[in-house]
């Protein structure tokens, strides 16, 4: 069992929550509401990435914390992969 990626894993899970379900988008850094063209879209999208990884590191931390040293570069490329889209074609 991994602390490290456990904490990391409940934090996206709450962030996720709150993004996704909560529609705080004030928790998204960079976040400009005036570009946006659906936010609703934007807080569904980034929740559901940051639930979904969070899932994926708390179940890494409790099943194989070896793991989290691969888990942690593909949850990043998975950021930069949502960032660029949203930019692409959520932003005016």
């Amino acid at each position: 069992m991994s602390p490290h990626l456990l904490f990391l894993g409940a934090l996206f899970l709450l962030l996720g929550y709150l993004v996704g379900v909560r529609k705080q988008t004030w928790l998204l850094s960079g976040f400009n509401q005036h570009r946006v063209r659906d936010k609703d879209r934007l807080a569904r999208l980034v929740g559901g990435y940051t639930f979904l990884a969070g899932t994926v590191l708390v179940a890494i931390g409790l099943i194989n914390p070896s793991g989290g040293e691969a888990a942690l570069p593909i949850a990043v490329a998975g950021f930069i992969a949502l960032l660029v889209y949203v930019n692409m074609r959520m932003v005016e």
